[in-house]
């Protein structure tokens, strides 16, 4: 259920029309499952591979060739589902799904229309502000991945590469519970971030591994509530799908542009057609691509050569005591054991990869600290790169002990800012790097002392002044921190000329 401290946003409602119509999105992702083998067959998953290299004779649709359904794929998506708070169809049975493709040789896609493997759940999503909505996850189902059609490498052929035919895909399908171009983006954000974690799913949507198709409609004010209470989509307009989205910046667009087309048409006193249409970003505009199908459109029918799948509660209570901890707990241990902001959680526990760092960084030391060197020099240093934290050059154990040398007093926050560059860019322990190139901080406040005193009696004017307006010791403490090469302990140094100014 939802937690009742996120406030829930308020739909997005589109400028310049004649009327107020607010914006109501359904999702369904396709998701890649991360296996190295295809569903049905033993074919090489392999991205980038030579054109057609890996294809079995099953994806090739050899004659009698019989599908094999892979364990590892349906393990992959009963982790999804549990991951996703869903529930687990003990039996759930396979269809053929009739349509002709140039890259999908058998003609029918093998599919889960009746009886998929997992049912209703849940994802919180953050929209910014703290607000968050809850949307509906209505069901997964397991299906075959098409190949890939090729018209641009020669003016008179096409090409087919059937690498990705039979690939397994998850089809994450959401109810239409999400209203607005920038929650649609946080829930793509978020289910990407969730398939990480569980590691079903690379997430990568250069690649493909991660596209949506878009539902969009609109409606007036308070219908949106209606089908709220009755499920009846009639109370909301004729949707419109966007095809293979695989850009959170384009999905925005498409929707924003979407939702513009459909409301000129409907003020306009026309009716919108369901249909599915393909964004082009150059041209800022959708476009149609077919008229919408429905399931008889398809002729579905069980699928003769693979029997109903049947799994025990027993292996998938198993697979749950092994799912990993998930963002939102995560995001929670952070707050409460390392008494993070909410806003360093989030980016902290954004990419499993940075929150298991932080995690290594902070064991043992002040928390805020290391969250604020991880957040702000590393990530800060790593982004202007253009790197991401699996290409760090700075370990955990390195970053680790240059806040360790910050806690002791041996250095500076300055000079750990130097350290870090010389780590960074060169590598190397810290701690030997301060004993051998001397960068240990000055903490002989006799020494320190010393240096200040010469300072004063050189400047009477401007002890004078600074007796007079105490803002101004600033300058005494900047002209130690350059007399000791900046090693002067800034807070002894701070003491001790409040301490001379005041005498």
């Amino acid at each position: 259920m939802l937690d009742l401290t996120y406030e829930m946003p308020k739909p997005k409602t589109i400028a310049g029309a004649k009327h107020d119509w607010e914006l109501v999105i359904g999702m369904e992702v396709h998701a890649q499952v991360s296996s190295n083998a295809k569903l049905f067959s033993g074919a090489s998953t392999q991205f980038g591979a030579e054109p057609n290299s890996n294809v079995a004779f099953v994806d090739a649709a050899m004659p009698g060739m019989l599908p094999v359904i892979n364990e590892f794929c349906v393990e992959q998506a009963v982790r999804t589902g549990l991951g996703l708070k869903a529930d687990i169809n003990l039996v759930s049975a396979f269809d053929r799904k009739n349509y002709f493709y140039p890259d999908l040789p058998q003609g029918y896609q093998i599919s889960q229309l009746y009886q998929p493997i997992v049912g209703e759940g849940e994802v919180l999503v953050e929209v910014g502000d703290g607000t968050a909505r809850m949307v509906r996850i209505e069901r997964i189902h397991m299906e075959q991945d098409a190949g890939k059609s090729i018209h641009d490498m020669d003016p008179h052929m096409s090409f087919v590469d059937l690498n990705r035919t039979g690939v397994c895909l998850m089809e994450i399908v959401s109810r239409p519970d999400i209203r607005g171009p920038e929650e649609a983006a946080a829930y793509i954000a978020k289910m990407r971030q969730i398939l990480r974690y569980l590691g079903t799913c690379d997430g990568n949507m250069q690649n493909g591994n991660l596209r949506a198709d878009v539902n969009v409609s609109i409606c007036l004010p308070g219908a949106y509530e209606k089908y709220q209470e009755t499920q009846d989509f009639s109370h909301l307009g004729t949707r419109c799908e966007i095809k293979n989205m695989n850009s959170m910046r384009f999905i925005q667009q498409a929707i924003e542009v979407e939702a513009r087309r459909q409301i000129a048409i409907v003020e306009g006193g026309g009716t919108v057609d369901q249909e599915t249409r393909l964004y082009d970003p150059d041209k800022g505009e959708t476009r149609s691509m077919r008229s919408k199908e429905e399931a008889h459109d398809y002729r579905y029918f069980p699928d003769p050569d693979l029997l109903p799948l049947e799994i025990e509660q027993a292996w998938v209570d198993d697979i749950a005591a092994r799912l990993p901890e998930l963002p939102d707990a995560k995001k929670a241990r952070f707050i409460g054991t390392f008494g993070l902001t909410d806003y360093d959680a989030s980016v902290l526990t954004a990419e499993v990869e940075s929150a298991a760092y932080f995690e290594e960084v902070a064991k043992g030391r002040n928390g805020k600290l290391a969250a604020n060197w991880v957040i702000n020099e590393l990530f800060g240093r790593l982004k202007k790169e253009d790197h991401d934290i699996t290409d760090s050059p700075v370990s955990p154990a390195q970053l680790g002990g240059i806040i360790d040398l910050i806690a002791s007093d041996a250095i500076s926050g300055k000079i750990a800012k130097d350290l870090f560059e010389i780590v960074y860019t060169e590598g190397g322990d810290p701690a030997q790097i301060v004993e051998e190139r001397g960068m240990k901080q000055v903490t002989d406040t006799g020494a320190i002392e010393t240096a200040l005193d010469e300072i004063i009696a050189a400047n009477p004017a401007q002890v004078e002044k600074a007796k007079v307006n105490p803002k101004l010791a600033g300058w005494f403490v900047g002209q130690v921190m350059k007399a000791t090469g900046g090693k002067a302990n800034p807070k002894a140094v701070n003491e001790l000329v409040s301490k001379k100014l005041s005498s």
